[in-house]
């Protein structure tokens, strides 16, 4: 438990490390959106090929990796629907919108983002075969952006600097907890439970990916993150090969 834990901290930690770069470093909003780009090409390699094909593989059919991938995206709609009513909407915007959120809200909204991602973690070493490498750099490149923009906008919206790394000094931890929870509650779960919550997450993830992250990338990074957004599937994938 105590490694889920360990790793789940590690593929979080880019949230504390490009807070800390926004922070300190202007990034571009171009670059900041082909970067994002990468990291949902990442995120998909790692859904089609950890999570989904995983799934499929456990399962004894297709009707279980279709039921969570429904069940994931609902969940994910769900919740990004009542936290954008509470006042979240804005949450990664880099250009200061969240000014006009709820400060609760916003927390809410990212550490809705990165619990699927970090449950996944803790699942991934029930086969006791260790942490897979391609969801572990998925997890860390994906959440280093999105903490890029998301500080730059609570910055510019008024945010106190110790207050907003307070904040993914927070997310960090829950997402290690998430991660621990994933390893601890499904510990001795049967392989069709295991691939449900595989591909539920892989469904929360991409409902993420459609909502948040893809639109903000191409709306600061313009056409060419098609290309970044392949380079980010085609090293992930590659990674994965390794294994």
């Amino acid at each position: 438990m105590r490694e889920a834990l360990f790793w789940g901290l590690v593929a979080s930690s880019s949230l504390l490390v490009g807070g800390a770069l926004a922070l300190r470093v202007r990034v571009g909003n171009r670059a900041l959106g082909l970067v994002m780009g990468f990291g949902a090409g990442v995120l998909i390699s790692a859904v089609a090929y950890e999570l989904v094909l995983e799934a499929f593989d456990t399962s004894a059919g297709l009707g279980g990796v279709a039921l969570g991938l429904a069940a994931g995206c609902a969940a994910f709609s769900i919740g990004d629907g009542l936290v954008d009513r509470l006042g979240g909407m804005h949450r990664k915007h880099s250009t200061g919108q969240q000014a006009e959120g709820v400060a609760l809200a916003i927390v809410l909204g990212i550490v809705l983002d990165g619990i699927p991602e970090s449950v996944v973690i803790g699942v991934g070493l029930l086969g006791g075969g260790g942490v897979s490498a391609a969801m572990l750099a998925a997890v860390f490149l994906s959440n280093l952006p999105e903490s890029i923009a998301a500080t730059t906008g609570l910055a510019a919206a008024g945010w106190a600097h110790r207050r907003i790394m307070g904040l993914w000094l927070l997310v960090t931890a829950v997402a290690g907890l998430a991660a621990l929870a994933g390893y601890a509650l499904l510990e001795g779960a049967s392989p069709r439970t295991i691939a449900f919550v595989l591909a539920f997450a892989g469904g929360a993830i991409i409902t993420m990916l459609a909502d948040t992250m893809m639109p903000e990338a191409y709306r600061h990074g313009g056409r060419l993150v098609g290309v970044f957004t392949t380079l980010g599937f085609a090293v992930a994938f590659w990674i994965g090969s390794l294994e």
